[in-house]
């Protein structure tokens, strides 16, 4: 099987943190890290309200590998940042 990553985002609430959406990365370790580290963001994550972590799913079971926190303006950018690096991914695998 292979491995898989992808982003998680989640928010702070009175109960805890809430999931509310990720991007499927692919099966690439290396560029899932370095598409993580040009994230925009802060660890670690004590007092922020938005979490973003990037994830491997292992045997069907997801692993968190590292958490940034960041403010709803870094979201902002994070969000346009992944999708023109899932966008660039898929379109060379297309190519090749």
């Amino acid at each position: 099987m292979k491995t898989q990553f992808y982003i998680l985002l989640s928010l702070k609430t009175p109960k805890g943190f809430v999931n509310y959406g990720q991007y499927f990365i692919g099966n690439n370790g290396e560029a899932a890290e370095g598409l993580f580290k040009q994230l925009k963001g802060t660890s670690p994550v004590d007092q922020a309200m938005l979490h973003v972590d990037l994830m491997e799913m292992v045997d069907e079971l997801p692993v968190k590998i590292k958490t940034i926190g960041c403010t709803l303006d870094e979201l902002c950018e994070n969000t346009k940042l992944i999708t023109r690096e899932i966008f660039r991914l898929q379109n060379l695998k297309e190519i090749n």
